[in-house]
């Protein structure tokens, strides 16, 4: 199934750059779950303090059946934001799709086992 991609750039130019780095990552994300519904990320720079530097933010916010995932990292590069906010969206599926996975084969588990007690028992 195809997901829907949204990228969204607050106070900075676009990038066809970064639209294909993040393409790329929104696409290899579909490899962990086939249940993501929707993706969105949001490329900002936040408030601008004279004494910090600029700094940028990414927000990659993936709807997935069940729970939404919702990831921002800041750095003062944009590259580095998108690569941090993309690596630990992919651990946060991994593990989502793991839970997923482990509440199925508990309840096969336990329709087996209810199985084969009503086999016993007639």
């Amino acid at each position: 199934m195809t997901m829907a991609n949204q990228v969204t750039y607050r106070d900075m130019d676009p990038s066809q750059a970064l639209n294909a780095i993040i393409n790329k990552r929104l696409q290899k994300l579909e490899r962990y779950s086939s249940d993501i519904q929707h993706s969105r990320v949001v490329l900002e720079t936040p408030h601008n303090h004279k004494h910090k530097g600029k700094s940028y933010r990414a927000t990659v916010e993936i709807e997935v059946k069940g729970s939404p995932i919702t990831i921002s990292q800041d750095d003062p590069s944009i590259h580095i934001a998108v690569r941090d906010a993309f690596n630990v969206a992919e651990r946060k599926l991994k593990s989502h799709a793991e839970q997923l996975h482990s509440r199925r084969t508990a309840r096969r588990a336990e329709n087996d086992i209810s199985d084969d007690f009503d086999a016993m028992a007639s």
